[in-house]
């Protein structure tokens, strides 16, 4: 097999990713992908890293969400078999791997520690949850599992509401990078105006 140029291998991977995810939605799908790979070289453009493994990782972070695999999260298997089926050198397959296991909300304090590049590629990730697109993410993924957007007296319902204070309102101070910080107060900002102005228009109690 020929080995491929580091361009033609981000290519080649993003066709592949493309089929991987053809049925794939929920706010997690290939548009989701294309953001954070985009928010992803932005930020490495200020902090640096190797733009290839974050342009990898990038388009690999959610190939195997755990929503759409059974409750189990599979893409860092998928991102090694794609990468080794494309021939890409074992060492880059490793690292990009090691990012793609690392960067989620809910693995917490169980994650391994991220390369500068993996601290990238997870901030790119964050700053798609939100902002503008982190809001309609939220409903898109409420109406796809039946969670409801706002419940009036249901303080322990799972609601997109609660959603924004149990995670969202966290992503800002978990940021990794200055570009990614910036980035998050104008996107946060927005959302907490959004939230008020939504609550008052529901039940004038903000």
């Amino acid at each position: 097999m020929d080995v491929l140029t580091n361009d033609r291998l981000v290519d080649r991977t993003e066709v592949v990713v493309r089929q991987r995810m053809s049925g794939q939605a929920a706010g997690h799908g290939m548009d989701h992908v294309l953001r954070v790979l985009k928010s992803a070289r932005a930020i490495q453009a200020e902090a640096g890293g190797d733009l290839n493994v974050v342009e990898l990782a990038a388009l690999l972070h959610d190939v195997g969400d755990a929503k759409f695999h059974d409750g189990v999260e599979r893409s860092a298997e998928f991102a090694r078999e794609i990468l080794g089926d494309l021939g890409a050198e074992s060492a880059l397959i490793d690292h990009v791997a090691h990012i793609v296991d690392n960067i989620s909300f809910r693995k917490g304090i169980d994650a391994s520690e991220l390369s500068l590049e993996g601290k990238v590629v997870q901030d790119a990730d964050r700053l798609d949850a939100l902002g503008a697109i982190g809001i309609v993410r939220t409903i898109e993924y409420g109406a796809a599992f039946g969670q409801p957007f706002y419940l009036p007296d249901a303080d322990d319902a799972k609601t997109g509401v609660g959603h924004f204070h149990e995670k969202l309102f966290k992503l800002k101070a978990l940021m990794n990078t200055d570009a990614a910080r910036r980035m998050a107060v104008e996107r946060e900002e927005f959302m907490r105006q959004f939230l008020d102005h939504f609550l008052n228009e529901c039940d004038g109690s903000r």
